[in-house]
């Protein structure tokens, strides 16, 4: 974005007197005011640079993470079925005849 203002056009800024202009240390005062808000929003648009700069490098790395597929999982749901189709093989093998089916 380029401006049309720096600081220092805004120090450098003259004004042409004329009578009854305007009170030179006013002018002076609100210029001053100015110029410190455009610095301060000089060095807030850097800041933001700096945290895009660094947020689109982490994006870049997250999102070649996300591309890699990730590995497959047992659903839950056939994983106990599983063990519960265990538990019971072992339960006849261990008491056999002995469990009472009624």
């Amino acid at each position: 974005m380029k401006t049309k203002l720096t600081i220092k056009n805004i120090y450098d800024k003259t004004f042409k007197s004329k009578m009854r202009g305007f009170d030179p240390v006013e002018v002076d005062e609100f210029l001053d005011m100015i110029m410190q808000d455009y610095e301060a929003f000089e060095n807030e648009i850097a800041r933001l640079n700096e945290q895009l700069k660094t947020l689109s490098t982490v994006g870049d790395t997250n999102r070649t993470i996300v591309d890699k597929p990730a590995p497959r999982v047992e659903s839950a749901g056939s994983t106990n079925y599983d063990i519960l189709r265990r538990i019971s093989n072992l339960e006849k093998h261990v008491f056999g005849s002995k469990i009472d089916v009624d």
